[in-house]
């Protein structure tokens, strides 16, 4: 298990860096008078993941960094829908759109495992689309857990994501 010393360490941040260029590449390659349409609108979401994940990481408050997880989320969903709409308009083949599609589908799913294995860290129960947060003892143990520790959890999570 290796340290996480900066938000370039998280997987899920390399993967979404990553899928950020190639659909930059890709969105070049639409017809020209979608450049600045589909094109502009698939690239700015794209780069806003990994971009509000890299924010996040920066922030000193576990809650905020959870928002920060569930912001990059949005902007997964962003860019697939874009995605889809680029297929429909055939800019994208099958196959490419099924691989990024599928790039974007395990990102989210290791944003979920994030989230949850911060939620769970911070005392938060999340229930669907809902988050919970129990009633915390100020000044407790279980509260005062360090830095360490939370670096410690996030990467069991990430070992825990497919």
């Amino acid at each position: 298990m290796g340290q996480l010393n900066s938000f370039r360490d998280l997987k899920v941040y390399q993967k979404l860096k990553g899928l950020h260029l190639d659909v930059h590449r890709e969105s070049l390659l639409f017809p020209k008078f979608e450049l600045y349409e589909l094109g502009s609108q698939v690239r700015r979401s794209s780069n806003a993941a990994p971009a509000i994940l890299a924010e996040g990481w920066g922030s000193r408050h576990t809650n905020i960094y959870i928002e920060a997880i569930n912001r990059a989320l949005g902007e997964v969903r962003e860019t697939q829908h874009h995605l889809d709409v680029a297929k429909e308009k055939t800019y994208l083949t099958e196959q490419r759109f099924a691989d990024l599609d599928a790039g974007y589908d395990e990102c989210d799913r290791m944003l979920e495992g994030l989230h949850q294995a911060l939620s769970e860290w911070r005392g938060t129960v999340r229930t669907g689309k809902v988050v919970r947060e129990e009633s915390a003892m100020y000044g407790s143990e279980q509260v005062s857990i360090g830095w360490n520790q939370s670096v410690e959890d996030t990467l069991k999570s990430e070992e825990l994501l497919p």
